[in-house]
């Protein structure tokens, strides 16, 4: 009966809605949300707060049952359609706050404050029965200004292409995206910095932002002129674009040349010939970058090849035993020392399970290339797994990375 409630009335809502369609806004924020429920509102300004919050959570997800928190910085916002009273409380029954009813609908939501660095899984009630479930991660960092476009500094560019003809990886495909910084010129000799996990980090508006920060600091010659290369993941080729890259795992954590090989042997090439790109000859002007089995993935191919590359940045790596990376500590101590730059992030809500702990383990790292006297350097916050914690720091990164060459 309460399901029928729900649909039949959201139905109705639907199609009202669909008879006088308004001009499209951005969506509203929890912040917003948290400030209209403060205001007195009049009864318009209920009824348009309403359908935000409808519009925020959506329609399906609402009158599914299946609709999640939403976050902004360190405010969260819940919504649920309900008839009757409902509550967000913890798993272990402990209350995070009553719900605020929007209209006559069943339509609440609840906003509040948590403290930075926040994981909880949560649900919300209704009678003591409940209606749904799920986790909240609350992880807020502040951007530099070199994170952020800055007036007359010129933008490079991104060209896109597919790759699907690999025989070192034969079966898949994936998206790479070259970055070629502000005025480049075919055949001009750049530094190249490679990226795994590509679209993300090439997308000027996510996490890390790296076509905005190597613009900043290229403008003000804290970095050399480089161009990125920015490689996603193989996914096989029945898979559609945007989905978990199936082979990702066995090109990011597997250990020995193979990923280093496909770089040099296929795409590497592939670039310099579709984009009239020539790479300085001197191994230290080349870098790779990568988080998480991104981040072994790039240790693991500057440590086979670092007549190649140099440089590593890598952050909340995996140096885990998902496929045997977690020899690397013990293997660096009785190497004979590489020529490598090796930057590690690593924050203390990084993960924790059978495969190992994600701190320790970049720890143990840390503690072997220092006791084999490695140029390297780690920097700790509170971050989860995930990019976040290293969007901040990236541009001090890519200074000490790049620090020694013009």
């Amino acid at each position: 009966m309460r399901a029928a409630f729900v649909i039949s009335i959201l139905l109705v809502t639907s199609h009202a809605r669909a008879q006088n369609k308004p001009a499209w806004q951005p969506p509203i924020t929890p912040w917003q949300i948290a400030a209209a429920l403060k205001a007195a509102a009049q009864p318009e300004e209920q009824k348009s707060l309403h359908d935000k919050v409808v519009k925020l959570f959506g329609f399906n997800n609402l009158a599914q049952g299946r609709v999640g928190a939403k976050i902004e910085q360190t405010t969260v916002a819940w919504a649920v359609i309900d008839p009757q009273p409902a509550r967000v409380v913890r798993l272990d029954g402990s209350l995070i706050g009553e719900m605020t009813p929007l209209g006559d609908d069943g339509l609440q939501v609840f906003v509040t404050e948590m403290p930075n660095f926040t994981e909880c899984g949560y649900r919300i009630e209704s009678q003591g029965m409940p209606r749904l479930a799920g986790s909240v991660r609350v992880e807020h960092f502040d951007l530099t200004a070199d994170s952020v476009p800055q007036e007359n500094v010129p933008q490079g560019r991104l060209e896109k292409f597919e790759w699907k003809t690999s025989k070192v990886f034969p079966g898949t495909v994936r998206d790479v995206t070259v970055y070629l910084p502000a005025g480049f010129q075919p055949g001009e000799e750049t530094c190249l910095m490679v990226w795994q996990d590509g679209s993300r980090h090439a997308d000027p508006h996510g996490a890390l932002r790296v076509p905005v920060v190597f613009d900043n600091l290229i403008h003000k010659n804290e970095m050399p002129r480089t161009v990125g290369v920015f490689i996603d993941p193989g996914r096989k080729l029945e898979q559609k674009p945007g989905g978990k890259a199936a082979n990702r795992g066995f090109e990011y954590d597997s250990l020995g040349d193979a990923y280093v090989r496909f770089l040099l042997d296929e795409i590497l090439p592939e670039v310099e010939k579709r984009h009239q790109t020539k790479f300085r000859a001197a191994p230290e002007t080349w870098a790779i970058a990568g988080g998480s089995s991104g981040g072994i993935c790039s240790f693991t191919a500057a440590w086979e090849r670092p007549d190649k590359f140099r440089k590593v940045l890598s952050w909340v790596g995996s140096f885990v035993d998902l496929k045997g990376g977690h020899i690397y500590p013990s293997l660096i101590r009785i190497t004979e020392r590489k020529p490598l730059r090796i930057y590690l992030l690593d924050g203390e809500n990084d993960l924790d399970n059978k495969f190992g702990n994600w701190p320790l383990a970049n720890k143990q790292m840390a503690a072997a290339l220092k006791y084999m006297n490695y140029d390297f350097r780690i920097d700790w916050n509170q971050c989860f797994h995930g990019s976040k914690g290293m969007a901040p720091n990236l541009p001090e990164a890519l200074r000490w990375l790049w620090r020694d060459v013009e």
